[in-house]
């Protein structure tokens, strides 16, 4: 099943890369494996996905000791300070940075440990209550902030859009973020990259790669709805 998913979703990804005039490479695909089994991830690994995102740091933690070192996991969960020390190190790219407090405390932990760090700024476009992420209008003052810490280092935006069923309705919530990265990319921020646009799932990532994501996190038309406690 996992295989047959993911020769679907990166058709589509081609296609929607075509109807926007971009090359399928330039867009990544998070195969979203929280609360799967590994069984599942193997699956996944044995097509070909390296690509993998967690959003509970300890589970992420047990994935990564069993499964193979080649695989590059995304943290893209809310990441609590006390769970730091299992994320760090572990995950490429922590998607969900919305404070300087978390920032700050994730470059105290690599201090100590002699780690760097890349990491996301998650903006909530909506500004749905339920969500986390900063504003869009406090976004680039956070940046501005979290750019003078020695060991993060940011690489760009992140946003979880509503979950909406006509995905054209998201349209404009991906359309501004991109907008907000090539303002802040204008800026020439020191220790500041917006290269990496995370956008788009299952609902609705195809109109983000219109819009210019350049990684989508597709779960459930991965692995199917059902949850399966690891």
């Amino acid at each position: 099943m996992v295989k047959e998913n993911l020769a679907k979703t990166e058709e589509r990804i081609k296609a929607a890369c075509e109807r926007s005039g971009r090359r399928p490479d330039s867009v990544t695909l998070i195969a979203v494996s929280k609360t799967k089994p590994v069984r599942l991830i193997e699956e996944a690994y044995e097509y070909g996905i390296r690509e993998f995102g967690e959003n509970k740091a300890q589970e992420m933690k047990e994935k990564y000791d069993v499964l193979p070192k080649n695989i590059s996991w995304h943290f893209i969960g809310h990441l609590q300070t006390n769970k730091i020390k299992y994320v760090v190190g572990r995950a490429c790219l922590i998607h969900s940075i919305d404070s300087l407090h978390l920032a700050e405390e994730i470059d105290a932990y690599c201090e100590k440990k002699g780690l760097d760090v890349d990491v996301l700024i998650e903006v909530n476009v909506a500004k749905e209550t339920t969500k986390s992420g900063i504003n869009l209008e406090e976004t680039e003052e956070l940046v501005k902030s979290i750019s003078r810490l020695s060991h993060v280092h940011i690489k760009g935006l992140m946003t979880i859009a509503p979950f909406v069923e006509n995905a054209e309705n998201n349209r404009m919530i991906f359309r501004a973020l991109k907008d907000l990265s090539v303002d802040i990319s204008r800026k020439n921020i020191d220790n500041v990259s917006m290269d990496i646009l995370s956008m788009g799932m299952t609902n609705d990532y195809e109109v983000a790669i219109e819009e210019g994501a350049t990684h989508v996190r597709v779960g459930t038309a991965i692995f199917g709805e059902r949850n399966i406690v690891v």
